[in-house]
């Protein structure tokens, strides 16, 4: 009998403690799925179109967190990625927008861009990318520190930032599909593995987004069903290049003529594709198959680009939609099929939301409008050279003004009234709510409304000098479509369904930040928290899932 309990504790110490050894039940499996650009009211909107096996499914029978807010600015992709797996804002993990100026560097730098690694398939222009900007952990690279490295963690999305973001620093790997050149191939980097997988290889192989692209885009249901949507042809709508109008039906064959394969990005099988390759991850990784649990970041990014030219009210935007449940459905019955016991745990969010084409608002009396960056940073530059004879202005980005301090300097210009002189002149621009001088967020704390937001978005070393708020409604972006950024509640109100194994159904109407998502994962796991982490974690999620010693 000694014996016997030495090789059980040698067998423990070796392969590490089984499910029924932990002091709470933990899930084999957590799916994280971002949708990229999804308002709150999306779910409700088609709610009658949509099948019962996908939003309805997480909605029916999971919990619905239906206040939950970002509390940052500027509501982008990458800081948005980051921040629901750091459980903390922009001015913690470091993503502070997609691009930004960095004065280390003196040029603007992407989120996800990195010299020092190249492409793992794809294109060598796609590959040079990792998550060396972001600055902290995230949830997965907590759960690979507490597993000793023995769970996996895999990042998914079109978009390089959705994937690597998510996938952190320590997770296995990021894929994501080759959007700047013609390889049609998903594909990673050298930081996070040498070579592609047989499974990813085996799947590049299939040539799945010409298939994809061989078809007409139609309607999934009669167009005269879409009542949800404006018609049509709006002049509210964006139009690809060579249409005539924005309207149904869409050619992807001719199209892809001048797009080729990043064309499918803006399709609704975009979200198929990445559908496609999350189930071949899946199985070709075999997550959730063993005692310690795995992570599976999912993300859809062919909502934003869509949203981006077709706007928040078309046909095409609900169609996506609609398409999207039924590759969720899709996704939700592999996992009941292969995951033990059923005993997986999924998370539905959005990295952001989206306001209403401002001409659409007009139309119905909302006050709202168009402002221009280049046009404004060029009256910026004028201002400085007619009042200093100089150009101060190194760039304006992401609503910020960078200032050229060295010039100042040794120009001896006085900063304090250069940047008196350019916040009087924003305020005087129409849809210029407010401008705050970045010294204020750097001496101050502030922790209610959307100045609170601004700050939490704000980051000294890689933010600007002055930060302008703009009205609701008003959009720094074309004529058609619609786009994202602002501290406002279409941006950052955004959808939070909790599903699976000892999730109780109902739901939750308290405020949750999207920095609490990351905590409660970690509870989920008995792991530590992000090292940066602000959140809390949601009570309402882990009330069956911490209870079942």
């Amino acid at each position: 009998m000694q014996k016997y309990l030495v090789l059980v504790l040698l067998f423990f110490l070796a392969n590490g403690f089984s499910q029924s050894t932990r002091p709470y039940p933990t899930p084999n499996l957590v799916v994280g799925i971002v949708v990229d650009q999804m308002r709150y009211d999306y779910l409700m909107r088609y709610w009658n179109k949509y099948s019962e096996g996908g939003f309805k499914r997480l909605i029916n029978k999971g919990l619905n967190c239906e206040n939950t807010h970002f509390n940052y600015m500027p509501t982008y992709t990458g800081p948005g990625h980051a921040s629901v797996y750091a459980g903390s804002s922009p001015s913690a993990h470091g993503i502070v927008s997609n691009d930004w100026f960095s004065r280390e560097e003196n040029k603007m730098v992407y989120c996800s861009e990195d010299a020092d690694v190249s492409n793992v398939g794809g294109s060598a222009k796609a590959g040079s990318m990792s998550p060396k900007r972001l600055i902290s952990s995230n949830i997965s690279d907590e759960l690979r520190l507490f597993s000793n490295g023995k769970s996996k963690v895999i990042g998914i999305a079109l978009k390089d930032r959705g994937a690597i973001m998510p996938a952190g620093h320590a997770g296995n790997a990021a894929y994501w599909f080759d959007l700047k050149d013609t390889t049609g191939q998903w594909m990673s980097s050298t930081f996070y593995v040498k070579s592609l997988p047989a499974w990813a290889n085996d799947f590049n192989k299939l040539k799945k987004a010409d298939t994809y692209l061989s078809q007409v885009w139609n309607p999934l249901l009669p167009i005269e069903t879409y009542t949800e949507s404006t018609e049509d042809n709006t002049p509210y709508e964006g139009k690809y290049r060579g249409e005539e109008k924005p309207v149904f039906p869409h050619n992807l064959p001719l199209l892809r003529k001048t797009y080729n394969y990043p064309l499918i990005a803006a399709t609704p099988f975009g979200n198929s594709i990445t559908k496609d390759f999350a189930l071949a991850a899946l199985k070709g990784e075999q997550l959730g198959q063993d005692a310690y649990p795995d992570l599976l970041a999912v993300s859809f990014s062919s909502t934003d680009i869509v949203g981006h030219q077709f706007g928040t009210m078309a046909i095409e935007i609900e169609d996506v939609y609609l398409r999207l449940d039924r590759d969720l459905a899709e996704m939700f019955s592999y996992l009941d099929a292969n995951i033990p016991n059923k005993n997986y745990v999924v998370f539905l969010t959005a990295d952001h939301g989206a306001t209403y084409n401002p001409n659409y608002l007009k139309d119905h009396r909302i006050p709202s409008g168009l402002w221009n960056p280049d046009a404004l940073k060029d009256s910026l530059i004028y201002l400085c050279k007619q009042k200093w004879g100089e150009d101060l202005i190194l760039t304006f980005e992401n609503q910020q003004v960078y200032l050229d301090k060295n010039k100042m300097k040794r120009k001896n210009i006085n900063e304090i009234e250069v940047k008196n002189q350019l916040t009087q002149y924003l305020l005087a621009q129409n849809g210029v709510e407010n401008v705050f001088d970045a010294e204020t967020f750097r001496t101050q704390e502030f922790t209610q409304g959307v100045i609170s937001r601004i700050q939490n978005g704000f980051m000294p070393k890689r933010s600007g000098d002055l930060i302008v708020h703009f009205s609701p409604g008003w959009l720094d972006y074309a004529e058609t479509g619609t786009s994202h950024g602002s501290p406002h509640s279409y941006d950052t109100h955004v959808p939070l369904l909790w599903y699976g194994k000892n999730i109780k159904a109902g739901t939750h109407t308290s405020h949750v930040n999207i920095t609490d998502i990351a905590p409660t994962l970690s509870i989920m796991f008995n792991c530590s928290f992000p090292n940066a982490c602000t959140g809390e974690p949601i009570e309402a999620v882990l009330q069956g899932v911490t209870k079942n010693k």
